[in-house]
């Protein structure tokens, strides 16, 4: 019996099927050998493969979006699939099989389509009853393609929040001082005129 595990967002699924690696002593709900996924899109053809396939799927998506965020040229090619944007609102995705005499599969997506195939895989990703062999990101995409926004948003997060304490702190003690100056030199003028 194989294992099935299934990820959902709204109009887009995802399903692994495959068994645990007992020789590593895994439980039996896991799943480390993949041999079948499913990628069920409302209203659009069934995308399935081997293990082999999924990995630079996942790749090709992710690095289409962070191109897509980052505001550079939307397009990503591989022999195994294409996508472009075919305007701000709809994507071309070209899946090309690996077997002789099959045609592509030639896909259209909306924004949220894209978003929800994504957010199907980071629960695969984040998933402890699937372990997946990272195949890694192709070696022709540029390192700061592929990491630069995770980076990019990690540094900004940690460094902004101390970044923002310090100079509202700053701001506060200069008025404040300022005030108690201005306070302080009317209480000597007052002094002095009594005198």
């Amino acid at each position: 019996m194989q294992n099935k595990l299934s990820f959902h967002q709204s109009s887009v699924s995802l399903e692994i099927l495959g068994l645990p690696d007992y020789s590593n002593n895994e439980n039996k709900d896991q799943i480390s050998i993949v041999s079948q996924w499913k990628l069920t899109i409302i209203d659009k053809p069934l995308i399935e493969g081997k293990i082999e396939h999924l990995g630079p799927i996942m790749d090709a998506f992710y690095i289409y979006s962070n191109l897509l965020i980052k505001n550079e040229i939307p397009i990503y090619e591989s022999k195994l699939i294409d996508i472009k944007a075919d305007n701000l609102h709809i994507h071309n995705i070209v899946l090309k099989s690996s077997k002789k005499n099959v045609k592509p599969l030639i896909l259209k997506i909306g924004n949220s389509l894209l978003s929800d195939t994504i957010n199907c895989f980071d629960q695969l990703n984040e998933s402890s009853k699937v372990i997946i062999k990272k195949t890694g990101i192709s070696n022709n995409t540029p390192k700061k393609v592929r990491f630069g926004v995770n980076n990019n948003f990690k540094f900004f997060n940690f460094i902004m929040p101390p970044f923002i304490a310090i100079c509202s702190l700053v701001l506060f003690s200069s008025t404040f001082i300022y005030l108690y100056n201005s306070i302080e030199d009317k209480d000597k003028n007052e002094l002095i005129k009594r005198k």
